[in-house]
């Protein structure tokens, strides 16, 4: 039994896939077939059901893939021991929401380069269900989002931190100077810029407005956090947006919170990764890093 057997048959199992375990590993179709059967010979069981387009594992095939995951990780817990025990040379591969990218990763990042700066970072922007869907075919090492609190018995979560949704404007807008807590009929009545649909907040804030009866209909949509910040500096609209995208603009007097009366909404910050995942030391530092408990990231 060779490592790269168990390796394929991991790929397989996870992709669900003879082709793409293949695509992904850098094989061709029938080299990752002979490995499996070279496999399940010396297993002496059958490892995968392949029905039309189909492929799973069988009991079998179920069980082993528990101790396969297990010798995978102490190779790589062997491999990272006999390394350089200093410095980090690697790669970092993380998926993370356009919001935090912009507003939360450039401080961080920077943090990290300067602690580690051999690693090779990369960053993968997308909606939450599709970053956890490719960190569970093992294409990103972590995912760093924001969304309702979300549990699988496949991930490790090592961070959950609330994050309240706010309004927010141009200091210079009309509703600024209210001081007393204003009616969502107030704030509504003036022009929005959102988030597209499938942001977390926004598909919340449209939830809670579709149980009051309220449609909203924004005049501008984007996915670019910063575009909406600047352009709420410019005195256009009003938009619902995470406390931390809009902290330091508030803090600078650009933008101001509206204060919305009985209208509270929270979503949270959440960091997770594969619990099949071997935690290099690339990642444990960014984990150690990024879920620090007073942590400004």
């Amino acid at each position: 039994m060779e490592f790269r057997e168990i390796a394929t048959f991991l790929q397989a199992a996870k992709l669900q896939s003879f082709s793409k375990a293949a695509s992904q590993l850098g094989y061709s179709q029938a080299a990752v077939t002979i490995q499996i059967k070279q496999l399940e010979r010396e297993l002496g069981v059958h490892l995968f059901d392949r029905i039309g387009k189909q492929t799973t594992l069988t009991h079998q095939g179920q069980v082993f893939y528990g101790y396969a995951s297990a010798i995978m990780r102490d190779l790589a817990q062997a491999k990272d021991a006999m390394a350089d025990p200093v410095q980090l040379t690697g790669q970092l591969c993380l998926g993370t929401i356009e919001s935090i990218c912009s507003s939360i990763f450039p401080e961080l990042l920077t943090e990290y380069h300067r602690l580690h700066p051999d690693v090779k970072v990369s960053i993968i922007t997308d909606s939450p269900d599709r970053l956890l869907k490719q960190m569970n075919a093992n294409a990103i090492d972590i995912v760093y989002f924001l969304d309702k609190r979300i549990y699988d018995c496949k991930w490790k979560k090592v961070m959950e931190q609330p994050e309240q949704i706010l309004f927010a404007a141009s200091a210079d807008h009309p509703l600024a100077s209210r001081k007393r807590p204003l009616s969502l009929t107030e704030i509504l009545s003036y022009p929005f810029v959102l988030t597209e649909k499938d942001a977390s907040y926004r598909f919340i804030l449209d939830q809670y407005l579709a149980s009051e009866g309220i449609t909203l209909h924004p005049f501008l949509e984007t996915g670019n956090t910063d575009f909406i910040l600047k352009f709420l500096q410019h005195n256009q609209g009003i938009s619902f947006l995470p406390a931390f995208t809009v902290r330091q603009a508030v803090e600078d007097g650009r933008l101001c919170i509206l204060n919305a009366k009985d209208f509270h909404i929270q979503t949270w910050r959440q960091i997770v990764y594969h619990r099949d995942k071997w935690v290099t030391r690339e990642m444990a530092e960014f984990l150690k890093l990024a879920s620090q408990p007073h942590s400004s990231f």
